[in-house]
């Protein structure tokens, strides 16, 4: 949902409705993916500095779509989710980048949400959940 929203940046709500309308899921799954979605489209700016702050040597507009999406849920979760452990986001957009991303977006992937973990989160939490 997000990466079609960056690439089309038609209103939120059609994208989840045309995203929905191809596919299905439970309840709950549907619930997440709609509020990560949003949640990150509404704070795409902020979000975005934090990308662009930790990623030396590698201009945002070169960051490719997918990976900048995928890194973009995980800076919200980051910032937005105490309740979720911090290894467990980043697992889970390494996982999503091995499996849309291209060879080195997993690595890519990680070491930027390493870094912004690092910036926005508290070093017992990183201590505690990772």
């Amino acid at each position: 949902m997000l990466y079609q929203w960056d690439m089309t940046r038609e209103a939120m709500d059609n994208v989840i409705d045309s995203y929905w309308k191809v596919r299905s899921t439970t309840d709950l799954t549907r619930s997440m993916a709609e509020r990560l979605a949003r949640g990150a489209q509404g704070q795409v700016e902020r979000i975005d500095e934090e990308i662009t702050a930790v990623s030396k040597n590698w201009r945002f507009d070169r960051i490719a779509a997918v990976d900048r999406n995928i890194i973009r849920i995980g800076v919200f979760e980051l910032v937005n989710d105490a309740e979720t452990p911090s290894a467990v986001v980043i697992d889970e957009a390494v996982e999503m980048a091995r499996r849309f991303g291209e060879a080195d977006s997993t690595a890519f992937v990680n070491g930027v949400l390493d870094a912004i973990m690092r910036r926005v989160r508290r070093v017992g939490e990183r201590v505690r959940g990772a």
